[in-house]
């Protein structure tokens, strides 16, 4: 993966975050994902965020696919695995092929970014468990000292999505994952899984679901789309991309 200190001189810092590729023989649409990655390498960005479900089914050949995909992508890309990922023991081959299934790193010392692994060996549900949740919980105090903006990135969605139907795969340990990262004052929290995007706002804090950026996995009339971040020193922007180039602009946050 490209190395993190490219762009590291602008004011602002972009990041494309991508969610649910569902690299496959039937699910995955290559076009549309060819279409993103020209999207992507136009603007741009200070790094690239892919939370979880590179893959359908966990198969080393859909890993292998996958990695090649997201080689196309000319910057800096840091990805955590979904319930799809840890399937057919995908987990090991993430490690093997994508890169360790949770990580931390820090831009220009005022920017961190914690990646969480939200997924179980073939089980749907989400679990953060009770030793990752206190080494986020010690990154984050580390943020928190540096007064560094602060994004968590996992796959499952902590809070449930409206338009998604019957709740069954929030995170099982939500209320105390949802509790360390209001307690720690965490800016943004990105996830994927349902293929809605949508964005709640908690205390202080964003939670901000991606779509599916490639699988034809789709509800109702939704169409494939990531998401953008824009950040600066005094705000926040969110930005939903639609693949057929229609941009909806989520909000604008002051950073408190």
């Amino acid at each position: 993966m490209p190395d993190s200190n490219e762009n590291s001189s602008n004011s602002e810092t972009v990041i494309a975050h991508i969610s649910d590729l569902h690299v496959s023989n039937n699910a995955f649409d290559d076009e549309i994902f060819l279409e993103v990655v020209n999207q992507i390498n136009d603007l741009c960005p200070d790094m690239v965020i892919v939370t979880g479900d590179l893959t359908d089914h966990g198969y080393y050949s859909e890993f292998l696919k996958a990695k090649e995909y997201l080689s196309m992508i000319q910057f800096p890309l840091f990805a955590v695995p979904g319930n799809h990922d840890a399937r057919n023991v995908g987990y090991e081959i993430f490690e093997e092929l994508i890169g360790e299934r949770s990580w931390v790193l820090t831009k220009d010392e005022d920017l961190t970014v914690i990646g969480m692994d939200s997924s179980g060996p073939d089980i749907d549900r989400g679990h953060i468990g009770r030793p990752q949740q206190l080494w986020m919980e010690n990154e984050l105090n580390k943020s928190l000292k540096n007064s560094n903006f602060s994004i968590v990135a996992m796959h499952h969605h902590v809070i449930p999505v409206p338009k998604t139907g019957r709740e069954r795969n929030v995170l099982s340990d939500a209320g105390d994952i949802l509790q360390s990262l209001i307690d720690h004052d965490v800016n943004m929290v990105i996830c994927g899984h349902k293929h809605v995007p949508h964005l709640w706002r908690m205390e202080n804090t964003l939670f901000v679901n991606a779509g599916s950026v490639s699988s034809i996995k789709l509800r109702g009339k939704d169409k494939n789309s990531y998401n953008t971040y824009h950040i600066r020193s005094d705000h926040i922007d969110v930005i939903l991309n639609n693949i057929n180039d229609e941009k909806i602009f989520l909000g604008k946050f002051n950073r408190i």
